[in-house]
Parts: structure tokens; C-alpha cells; sequence
């Protein structure tokens, strides 16, 4: 067993980042310049706005954070989009999920400009994404390509099972995949809750991408000997062995799992660190409108 190591992979990719965001600086007298919008006060937010806003700082960027009360209203939080939409100086926008019921985040999404959305969610990223087209990748998949391309994971031909079909993560990861490029080719089935035999679907996989949002939900009996085990899950319980008062959890059971895979992401320390990598790399790349040309 080999362990993917997200904290490892991100300082090498976040070294290059910080070299291209200087010389980006060096050239533009500006720094890349990334917003994230909070709304609300909810801890995991909290922790992942903070993060980013950190690894911003890290690399060389400018950052802000915007931040709203739970009880701000749609029709507020969708002008200031609009009004960051327009300004030149911010190359990213970023508005932290989940948002409160009464904001519709389908709507939120879709009045951010595609070419300011970092995290990869607009419909038009997704669509030129689906075409093999340039645009900004979802963070969190296009973190785990990197890091498979670092490890030089053999993927083409392989059989891959995607466990857990959301926009943020399950049908972009199934795409990249399964696109003809390095990493992919390979064979994807995307599976999820209602799955028919799932225990049988992911026993197939040569590679399993485990995101479904459930604590330990992959376990060792779903997993064949030699598998590349990537966990997405973030599951977040409290715990008085912290001190943070919480302790992370991911969905795959990782002391069995680990014992039949050949490569496993820890958690933590594996694919969020990655994520936050995603995102930066969108970010530099809107900076130097490497995709959309400014």
C-alpha cells in the first residue's frame, strides 16, 4: 500500500504556483486576485474560507473575503456578484457552498462570470469541460487528476467506479476520467445511493473515487486487491481527542481498505490539500487569461 499524499503534492504544485504568480506580478504590477464571498457562519465554511484565503497568501496572491449574515437576502448577494463580475482587478470568485434555504444556489452560480469561476461550477465550464475544451475545471476533480499525473497512476483502459453523482465532484470527476487525455481513458461507471449491486459495481473498479458524503461508507469488502483508492469524503464529527473540538473522517474505512489497495488518499491530508491546489490553478490561469484571453 502506497499513500497518496495530498500534503506532499501541493507544496511541489504550489512551489510552481508561487514562481508564476511573481512573474505574472513582476509583469502586470498586480498580484491574482481571488475573492470568496461567506454567507453565513456555518464551521466547515468557515474553516475552508480560511484555508484558501491562507493558501492564497502563500502563494503569492491577493485574496478577500466577503462576507455576508445568514439573513442576507438573493437579490443583494447576486448584485455584489455583478459587481465583482465587472471589476478588472479580480481575476476569481469563489461563493463558499452551502448557502441558506432561501438562496438558490443553481441562480448564484449561473451570475457569477464564467470566466471568474474558479471553482468550476458554471454551466458553461461544465459544458466546454464535457467538449474537451480549455475552461476552469471543478477544484476538487481537477486536484485529483493532478495529483493521479504526479504518481503517474496508469489509468488508460483502467475500469474507474465513481461513487456519489454530484455536480461538485461525482459527474466532473466520471467526465475527466473517461476523456482521452493523460490521465484518463479510462472506463467509468458512475454509481451512487440508489445503485443497483453497488457493492458488486465498485468491487470492479480498478480505481475507485470514493464521494458520497457517508463516513466510512466504502468498506474492504467493496474493494479489490490493487485498487487506487481516492476519498473525497470530508465528514466532519465532534471529538474531545482534538483540539479543535471535531475530527475529520472520510468515506472509504481506511485502516481495512488500505490493507488490499495499492495507492489510498488519507484523510486528512489527501485530496482536500488538492482541491485548494485546483483552485489556485484557476486562479493564476484567470489572472493570465491562459483560457478565456482578456
Amino acid at each position: 500500500m502506497n499513500i497518496l499524499d495530498g500534503k506532499l503534492v501541493s507544496a511541489k504544485i504550489k512551489e510552481d504556483i508561487k514562481k508564476e504568480a511573481a512573474a505574472f506580478t513582476a509583469q502586470s504590477g498586480r498580484k491574482p486576485h481571488l475573492v470568496a464571498i461567506l454567507v453565513g457562519n456555518d464551521g466547515g465554511s468557515e474553516t475552508y474560507v480560511a484555508s484558501k484565503m491562507r493558501n492564497c497568501e502563500l502563494v503569492g496572491f491577493e485574496s478577500t473575503n466577503v462576507r455576508y449574515n445568514v439573513d442576507v437576502s438573493e437579490e443583494e448577494l447576486i448584485a455584489k456578484i455583478k459587481e465583482i463580475n465587472k471589476d478588472p482587478n479580480i481575476d476569481g470568485l469563489i461563493v463558499q457552498l452551502p448557502l441558506p434555504k432561501h438562496i438558490d444556489p443553481e441562480k448564484i452560480t449561473e451570475t457569477i462570470d464564467y470566466r471568474k469561476d474558479v471553482d468550476g461550477f458554471h454551466p458553461i465550464n461544465l459544458g466546454r469541460m464535457q467538449r474537451n475544451l480549455p475552461c476552469f475545471m471543478p477544484a476538487t476533480p481537477y486536484g485529483i487528476m493532478l495529483m493521479l499525473e504526479y504518481y503517474n497512476i496508469d489509468t488508460e483502459g483502467k475500469k474507474a467506479v465513481v461513487v456519489g453523482r454530484s455536480n461538485i465532484v461525482g459527474g466532473p470527476m466520471s467526465i475527466l476520467l473517461a476523456r482521452n487525455s493523460h490521465p484518463g481513458n479510462c472506463t467509468v461507471t458512475l454509481t451512487h445511493s440508489r445503485t443497483v449491486n453497488l457493492k458488486d459495481e465498485v468491487l470492479a473498479g480498478d480505481i475507485v473515487i470514493a464521494a458520497i458524503g457517508r463516513k466510512h461508507f466504502v468498506t474492504a469488502d467493496m474493494v479489490k486487491e490493487g485498487a487506487v483508492v481516492v476519498d473525497v469524503g470530508i465528514n466532519r464529527e465532534e471529538s474531545k481527542e482534538t483540539k479543535s473540538g471535531f475530527k475529520l473522517y472520510g468515506d472509504v474505512d481506511f485502516d481495512e481498505v488500505s490493507k488490499k489497495s495499492s495507492w489510498i488518499t488519507p484523510v486528512p491530508g489527501g485530496v482536500g490539500l488538492m482541491t485548494i491546489v485546483g483552485l489556485l490553478k484557476n486562479t493564476l490561469e484567470a489572472a493570465k487569461g491562459t483560457i478565456y484571453p482578456k
